[in-house]
């Protein structure tokens, strides 16, 4: 290409123009030089801000969780502190009293010491060979009467001990379904005093019983001993009457010879 010297020289001026180009875009044309505004990144500061911040979601996590643990625990206290809606308290005491009132309705003797020592004195060991046919008999009579009201009323007893057997198997299993299905502590723990409570008074029950069997046979004993006291005075009685003495009997107006 031509051009000669000139065109040389004309390159290499424009040649020379480039750095001076860059420097003053990098520099600025004539105003006074100025800080770069660069971001600079911190990697280890990162780091260290993400730790910060995943220790503190874990202890957040960790106060719900310790949250959520304390109102389970009331929870559970609540349940253990519930109450059981069954009660056959009521029931219990009825049956009791139904018992008490037909203990209290023995006939003649009644379950008192007093009472014993009393128709004991007059129908049982008083008995004495002075005494006359018409008050032995009368001792007698109420010695029968004892002993038959004490059988009628141990009869009765009985009765109401067997009654009181479909009652309990009914509160028996109510009160065994109430334990099993129990919230808490407490709940299962009042089941089983109710059982309990059952179980003293079917006990009573059968106390209750075995004292009216054991007054009925004490009175039949009483009177079969009496008897035979009664036998013995009779006998001497009878022996001390005058033995018979044969003897000469007139009939029809007649002579005997």
């Amino acid at each position: 290409m031509g051009g000669g010297p000139s065109a040389g020289r004309g390159r290499a001026v424009r040649y020379r123009l480039i750095p001076a180009v860059v420097v003053i875009a990098f520099t600025g044309s004539s105003s006074p030089p100025a800080h770069a505004q660069w971001a600079v990144y911190d990697g280890a500061n990162h780091v260290e801000n993400v730790l910060i911040a995943a220790r503190t979601l874990q202890q957040i996590d960790n106060q719900i969780t310790s949250l959520a643990n304390q109102a389970q625990m009331l929870v559970n206290q609540g349940r253990n502190l519930a109450s059981l809606p069954l009660s056959t308290l009521s029931t219990l005491q009825s049956t009791i009293s139904q018992t008490t009132a037909l203990l209290a309705q023995a006939q003649n003797i009644a379950y008192s010491v007093q009472s014993v020592e009393r128709q004991f004195q007059q129908a049982y060991t008083s008995v004495s060979s002075g005494m006359s046919d018409s008050a032995l008999f009368s001792q007698a009579q109420t010695r029968w009467q004892n002993s038959v009201g004490g059988f009628e009323d141990a009869l009765k007893l009985q009765a109401r001990v067997v009654g009181n057997i479909p009652s309990d198997s009914s509160a028996m299993t109510q009160l065994v379904s109430a334990s099993q299905t129990s919230t808490g502590a407490l709940q299962a723990a009042q089941a089983g005093n109710q059982l309990m409570a059952l179980q003293s008074r079917q006990l009573s029950d059968i106390q209750a019983e075995l004292a009216a069997n054991g007054r009925a046979t004490a009175l039949q004993q009483a009177r079969d001993a009496a008897t035979e006291a009664e036998s013995d005075a009779q006998y001497q009685h009878f022996s001390q009457h005058d033995a018979y003495e044969p003897g000469t009997v007139s009939m029809f107006g007649g002579s005997g010879n």
